[in-house]
């Protein structure tokens, strides 16, 4: 009967060192989150997302995608004189847009973190 103690004495004191040690790393994101509050991204970011929210919506735009989220429908089509690419919804995370190509059309959901830069097309 005394070996159940020490084993549940055991697990407790497993499960003790693990919650202290999510503590410790919940707090250190928090600083990083924290300090990051200011940075340049996060300003980039609510530029980005505000003027897409007011003035492309419904108009034709240019998009190149960062290197990492690269899309091959708006790489072939998008930015193309056989495509283009209409921006039907957006708000501060997401944009919805309507690629044109000789094949159809397609619609796409795009976070505008992955967006290296957009422009309107006359």
């Amino acid at each position: 009967m005394e070996y159940i103690g020490y084993i549940f004495g055991i697990f407790g004191l497993m499960a003790y060192l693990q919650l202290s040690s999510l503590k410790s790393r919940v707090a250190e994101l928090e600083r990083a989150l924290t300090s990051m509050k200011g940075s340049t991204f996060h300003e980039r970011q609510r530029a980005l997302s505000e003027a897409v929210a007011k003035s492309y919506i419904g108009n034709k735009v240019k998009i190149e995608l960062k290197e990492d989220h690269e899309d091959v429908d708006i790489f072939n089509y998008g930015n193309t004189k056989h495509g283009s690419i209409e921006v039907l919804d957006a708000d501060q995370q997401w944009l919805l847009v309507q690629i044109q190509s000789p094949k159809g059309s397609k619609k796409k959901l795009l976070r505008l973190e992955s967006i290296e830069s957009i422009a309107l097309i006359k």
